[in-house]
């Protein structure tokens, strides 16, 4: 039997999938996603999947590539999926297909626990504080019993604990080979298990950072790999351009200064005056930010000339120069001690490495990128590539002589653009050659969603439009008792609606206002999902960035979310800039070829928040009146899901308390086709 047809097998309503769980039933659009994997992975290529919500994805590209006999890279958009493919997708459709598959999970080595730094740490007296000190003893213990060493296993680990990265070690400061702990290390023994499966789990973070440096295991498991699957690919070019380009941070710089003198005077005392090196190493670390002056924080300086904007030129060429000196002077230093412990030779790397990117930024912008200085309590330099085109035409899309040998390349979403062939993800990602498939949801938006758009409602750059959000959210809120998730575009935004819904509610008893930042985001996620089970309030949770994608929150904990505008992204953005540039120079809209597309993908990453289920039922609001109002409105809702319109505000109200209406039984005791075990 071909492919194909074991696929078409497998998903039939007498096949395995059917055998193996009771909930499993075929659905036309899952089974069409399938057969087209089946098909490129048969044939080699490109494949660009954008598959609704309710589809079943995951499964649509597991059983084509497990059935396949293939060697096969999945990559992921963030750790937590990772885990959740690796952890229960996989293992459930490999004992349903009955395969002798081996696994593996691969991650950076910043989320395994480094041994030899564990030690260091041991032995380190300025720990911050006893909460600190008594997690260390608890990475300590767990530490003697882990096969894996991955610290998400490790529970209550806040992801923002200052421990971790006392813990665990990065491409500079790893002694690779020279370590005292490489037999024992976890980053290689996970690395070792890549190398040895059939079927590896990385993250898109993963994947580009070894594409740019190919330092890890990566650089041999992906000539290997006949089959490479990306899901949330609408991810790629964020993450990408990431590691594609050059930074150098001051921070860095300034680590990079105590690590050296901490090595040297434990080391090499008297050999160099390691004081004398690493002051001028901070000196000119310092005097680069000071150039800078007094810049509100988080602004991003455009720097298309010699020096960033409104930054005096020959101050920063000669801060430049300083620093440039200071890394070449390190650089010599720890060369002639480097034959006396490994730790030298990597901080001679570093030096090296430092005294190159300071270079780099002292010439001109490479051709097709952009250059700009993120401000904070540090700087941040950064040249970025406007997109990965051509690093994956040049770097991955590589046909073999032989039909049979070429790879396959799949890369798949829930959202990829706003028209027929995608352009906003394949233009940016290289893919325009690529096969484009757009598989519809299955479920039934006009029945279980409606979608509000308030007329009467002050412009997104009036002042008065975050207090009417907030009156909204009020309004809402006590007719559901939470059940809601409000989504800002800007932090601003999301503090001041936050500490307003939190003001208003605070001891009333009625809901819980969750705000994101107050805690991490996985015990947000675990309270919100919570709701009002087991005599607590209700939730109402307030959030930006990431959680406008991955969050899955199925059934009644979450029926309503609240959009404050539409998330076009911000125009004096370097980066945005450019590409906008880049586009006119071409003779194409900016605003059309770009602002829209970005716009629409990012509502429709929002709005998916809502219905996760057939069963699920909610409202969607958009407070922005451009909506409606402006031509591109009607490209926009046209990029949403089929819901109902809701016209006016009883509409609304009438819309929320049909939420608080009971199901009736057949929905109460509908089987979900997408239940999560198997999508």
């Amino acid at each position: 039997m071909s492919l194909q047809e074991l696929v078409g097998a497998a998903f039939a309503s007498d096949g395995v999938l059917s055998r193996a769980a009771e909930q499993f039933k075929p659905r036309d659009e899952q089974i069409a996603m399938a057969l087209a994997v089946s098909r490129t992975i048969e044939n080699g290529g490109a494949l660009v999947v954008e598959a609704g919500t309710g589809v079943g994805k995951t499964f649509s590209y597991l059983v084509p590539s497990l059935l396949s006999g293939e060697r096969v890279l999945l990559s992921t958009a963030t750790k937590t999926l990772q885990d959740q493919l690796f952890g229960r997708d996989l293992p459930r459709l490999v004992q349903a297909l009955g395969l002798p598959v081996r696994s593996a999970l691969l991650k950076g080595r910043g989320s395994y626990l480094c041994l030899h730094r564990l030690e260091l740490a041991r032995r380190d007296a300025e720990l911050p504080d006893r909460s600190t000190v008594r997690m260390l003893a608890k990475i300590e213990q767990w530490a003697q019993g882990t096969r894996t060493g991955d610290l998400a296993e490790l529970p209550g680990l806040d992801e923002r604990s200052p421990l971790i990265p006392l813990v665990t070690s990065t491409r500079e400061n790893c002694l690779g080979a020279s370590c005292p702990q490489f037999r024992a290390c976890h980053v290689n023994l996970a690395r070792r298990e890549a190398l040895a499966a059939d079927v590896v789990v990385i993250n898109h973070h993963l994947f580009f950072a070894d594409l740019a440096v190919r330092e890890s295991g990566m650089a041999e498991l992906l000539p290997t790999v006949r089959v490479a699957i990306f899901d949330e690919a609408h991810q790629l070019n964020e993450t990408g351009v990431q590691f594609l380009g050059t930074r150098l941070t001051t921070g860095q710089l300034l680590d990079f200064a105590r690590d050296t003198l901490a090595a040297g005077l434990q080391l090499a005392r008297g050999l160099v005056d390691w004081q004398q090196v690493a002051s001028a190493l901070e000196r000119a670390a310092r005097g680069l930010r000071m150039t800078v002056g007094k810049v509100y924080p988080g602004s991003k300086l455009r720097w298309t000339d010699v020096a960033p904007q409104d930054v005096n030129a020959d101050g920063w060429a000669d801060a430049l120069e300083e620093l440039l000196a200071a890394c070449c002077q390190a650089t010599a230093a720890l060369d002639s001690v480097s034959e006396i412990a490994p730790d030298f030779g990597r901080l001679h790397e570093r030096a090296s490495q430092f005294a190159e990117r300071v270079a780099c930024f002292s010439g001109p912008c490479a051709l097709e990128s952009v250059r700009w200085v993120d401000v904070g309590a540090q700087l941040r330099l950064v040249e970025s590539p406007l997109d990965i085109a051509t690093a994956v035409q040049t770097r991955l899309l590589q046909d073999g002589q032989d039909a049979s040998a070429r790879k396959a390349w799949i890369f798949t979403s829930a959202t990829l653009g706003d028209d027929p062939k995608l352009r906003w993800f394949t233009e940016p990602c290289g893919l325009t050659a690529a096969e484009v498939l757009r598989v519809g949801s299955p479920f039934d938006y006009a029945r279980q969603a409606a979608v509000y758009v308030p007329r009467q409602f002050p412009k997104p750059g009036d002042p008065a439009h975050g207090a009417h959000v907030t009156d909204l959210v009020d309004l809402a809120v006590r007719r559901l008792g939470g059940r809601t998730l409000v989504l800002t575009t800007t932090l601003r935004a999301l503090r001041s609606i936050g500490e307003a819904l939190q003001s208003r509610f605070e001891g009333a008893g009625l809901v819980e206002v969750l705000v994101q930042g107050q805690w991490p985001k996985r015990r947000l996620m675990e309270r919100f999902r919570q709701g009002a089970a087991n005599g607590l309030p209700g939730c109402v949770l307030v959030a930006s960035a990431s959680f406008w994608e991955g969050v899955d929150v199925p059934g009644d904990a979450l029926q309503l979310v609240i959009i404050d505008k539409l998330p076009f992204p911000p125009p004096n953005d370097p980066l945005v800039e450019a590409r906008a540039q880049r586009l006119e120079a071409m003779g194409r809209s900016s605003f059309n070829d770009y602002f829209v597309p970005e716009a629409a993908v990012a509502l429709k990453q929002g709005a998916g928040r809502l219905i996760r289920r057939e069963s699920d039922r909610g409202v969607l609001v958009v407070c922005d009146s451009r909506l409606t109002s402006m031509g591109y409105g009607r490209r926009l809702l046209g990029a949403l899901p089929p819901m109902r319109k809701l016209e006016s505000q009883e509409d609304f109200l009438a819309a929320l308390e049909s939420l608080n209406v009971p199901r009736a039984a057949t929905d109460a005791t509908r089987t979900s086709t997408t239940d999560p075990s198997w999508t």
